[in-house]
């Protein structure tokens, strides 16, 4: 994926905040930070790794690094009666698993790891184009990032207009 994570983490984090009545506005800062989170990894890649490594195959890609910090957190906030964070480690879970449940849409996450190399990978892009991006905008799952995108615009336009209302 390359334009839908923003997208798709407001639109998780939004249908979160609709339930609670107070902090939306976190709620949805988190969800859209932690939608894209995963990709800090490209720092590494491009400034360290020198892009020997596929960035999909670090630790921030891993949905069970990610599990087990929000699991660590929400025990934190259990010892700590601060039960007004859980909502807020919630949406960053979602946005977090979210990246790379649409990741897997098209190229490889590790869902398992460190405990095993099982990988997702739902469609196969083909390498047909010498710069590598036109592989995946020229590929009909672009299509579906697109409508992720859509639909993102759509439910910020109808919000936006109900709190004017209100």
């Amino acid at each position: 994926m390359f334009i839908a994570h923003l997208p798709a983490g407001y639109l998780a984090a939004d249908l979160v905040a609709s339930t609670k009545d107070e902090g939306r506005r976190g709620l949805i800062a988190v969800g859209l930070i932690a939608s894209i989170l995963p990709d800090i990894d490209l720092l590494w890649f491009y400034l360290v790794d020198n892009r020997q490594t596929a960035h999909h195959e670090y630790v921030f890609h891993w949905p069970l690094f990610w599990i087990s910090i929000a699991f660590g957190a929400w025990a934190i906030s259990w010892i700590t009666d601060q039960s007004w964070i859980r909502p807020y480690i919630l949406v960053a879970l979602i946005g977090l698993l979210l990246h790379m449940m649409l990741d897997s849409f098209a190229a490889e996450i590790y869902w398992l790891r460190p405990f095993s190399e099982f990988h997702l990978n739902a469609v196969k892009v083909p390498a047909r184009f010498e710069w590598w991006v036109w592989n995946f905008i020229l590929h009909w799952t672009f299509a579906v990032e697109l409508a992720i995108c859509a639909t993102a615009i759509l439910v910020y336009r109808r919000r936006k207009a109900v709190f004017r209302t209100t």
